[in-house]
């Protein structure tokens, strides 16, 4: 999952960027509106945290041009004024959430995980598939309830898995995904790390299918256990 925070405070947004990455997101940090704008042009990402106040454009600006393109992007709007007259303008233009700073840390990574969840058409913060379940909260996999140990990384191709469960997903998007600005993670390493999660998950049953030109997604669990991948 792939996180933009749109913040001017530095303290602020290093404290946040620094908390959500270890509940295991991929975030970008912009300190203002327009590098804001650009970013959600250039690169796709699953929320975005916005300050409203922010210099060369406002947030309710940023908000507004994001859904002015159909972009149902989840956005998560963070204020340092709590009148009423600026909550409804920012849910009538679009926002899925609002909190007032200050804020308890624990609240706004609560309202991040049910966005996340929300923006890939999941309800519950249990994933199960077949003999796997996954504990979004937690960022834990299971196998008959019975953990299973993954690295950071495979944790986090595993979620991508499950939370878009029936779909292709090519290697790029694994990238864009996974990986923050700055980092250097090729589509050669993409495969690596699913190799490695394959390994894994075949006790579980869990089949990762590799289509050759479109890239991956988990078996369906409809197919019969000797269907040919």
């Amino acid at each position: 999952m792939r996180i933009l925070i749109a913040e001017d405070d530095s303290i602020l947004a290093d404290g946040l960027s620094r908390s959500l990455r270890y509940e295991g997101y991929a975030v970008d940090v912009v300190h203002d509106g327009d590098s804001a704008d650009s970013a959600l042009q250039l690169q796709s990402f699953d929320l975005l945290i916005l300050d409203l106040d922010l210099p060369k454009k406002n947030g309710l600006s940023v908000l507004q041009s994001i859904r002015q393109r159909q972009d149902t992007l989840p956005v998560l709007i963070l204020t340092a004024s709590d009148t009423v007259e600026q909550r409804v303008r920012g849910l009538d233009l679009g926002a899925d959430d609002y909190m007032s700073k200050p804020f308890a840390l624990t609240e706004l990574e609560a309202r991040v995980r049910a966005l996340t969840r929300r923006s890939t058409g999941t309800s519950s913060a249990l994933l199960h598939h077949k003999r796997l379940s996954f504990d979004l909260k937690g960022r834990m996999a299971y196998i008959d309830n019975q953990p299973l140990e993954l690295s950071a990384r495979e944790t986090s191709l595993l979620e991508i898995f499950l939370s878009r469960s029936g779909r292709m997903i090519s290697k790029n998007q694994f990238v864009d995904l996974l990986c923050e600005w700055g980092e250097e993670v090729t589509p050669n390493a993409i495969e690596v790390y699913i190799h490695r999660l394959r390994k894994k998950l075949e006790p579980s049953g869990v089949r990762i299918l590799t289509v050759r030109g479109l890239g991956y997604c988990l078996e369906p669990e409809k197919l019969r256990e000797d269907a040919p991948a």
